[in-house]
């Protein structure tokens, strides 16, 4: 059984014999009159709204208040702990940076027993020497 199409009077801006294409409000537009008229529709503003895709964002809510808690935590770290707790060759004295001993994956972000206050250029040395580093007890094993 197949469906015979017949062709009927466009009562878009054609106004031929044509097949239809769409019935809209009661009248027949083939398919060229029906996209002209699809057209004339978004250009009017009665097309669909658009979705508004929002970026994704670069930290987790749950990250951002991980954060928040640290920063505190570091600042009153750093305040406790003002000077250089690992003083290599060229050490400048002044700690201003967090080492993680055991890393920052997971609870050890928080955990302040793995901390240690350095310097700019005792953390540059213990991060590119990682074997010296956990000979010297600057950094642990992360198993």
């Amino acid at each position: 059984m197949s469906i015979k199409l017949k062709k009927k009077q466009c009562d878009g801006l054609c106004g031929q014999m044509q097949f239809i294409f769409k019935n809209k409000d009661g009248k027949r537009y083939c398919r060229s009159c029906s996209q002209l008229i699809a057209g004339v529709a978004k250009k009017s503003g009665k097309s669909k709204p658009t979705v508004r895709q929002y970026p994704i964002s670069k930290r987790s809510n749950k990250k951002a208040a991980e954060d928040r808690i640290y920063s505190t935590k570091r600042k009153k770290f750093l305040e406790e702990n003002p000077m250089c707790q690992a003083h290599l060759p060229g050490c400048a004295g002044p700690s201003c940076q967090v080492h993680h001993k055991k890393g920052r994956i997971g609870n050890l972000y928080l955990d302040v027993e793995y901390w240690l206050a350095v310097d700019d250029s005792c953390h540059k040395y213990i991060e590119t020497h990682p074997n010296e580093a956990k000979e010297m007890g600057f950094s642990l094993n992360r198993l």
